[in-house]
């Protein structure tokens, strides 16, 4: 288990919760069970926001200049939910390095499946601890 994988996870997690979305399954995690393969493709997180669902999935170095990434996009995004033919919205999580080239390569896909994608930053950030934070400065008057 790789925890640069899992922590991309929990970020892409994190993000399902910003956007309302309640976690059934997710890959990597203690208590929620694995997702199952949609098709040939692994997926990371399934969500759900009362009758919507959403897929998410990360995006390594690998996945990026893979040729398999436009056809993997084009069939996650054109998902619908089998009870109300509702479109599942697909969740990306790019590396903030590859965003730029991963919004170049969905300029390749279909107008009717883009609007069902939303890509998202993997961006770690640093916990800054107030007590050491306050050591560290230096005094204004002495």
């Amino acid at each position: 288990m790789n925890t640069s994988e899992k922590k991309a996870i929990d970020l892409l997690v994190n993000e399902f919760w910003r956007l309302g979305y309640f976690t059934l399954s997710r890959r990597l995690g203690t208590y929620l069970p694995e997702p199952s393969n949609i098709g040939r493709f692994s997926v990371d997180v399934i969500g759900r926001l009362k009758e919507k669902y959403a897929i998410g999935i990360t995006l390594t170095k690998e996945d990026i200049f893979n040729s398999d990434l436009i056809e993997k996009i084009n069939y996650l995004a054109s998902r619908k939910s089998k009870a109300t033919d509702k479109s599942i919205l697909l969740l990306i999580g790019v590396p903030d390095e590859y965003f730029k080239q991963v919004k170049e390569i969905l300029s390749y896909v279909d107008d009717k499946i883009i609007k069902n994608i939303k890509l998202t930053r993997i961006v770690e950030h640093e916990e800054i601890n107030k007590r050491n934070y306050k050591l560290k400065q230096e005094p204004i008057f002495s």
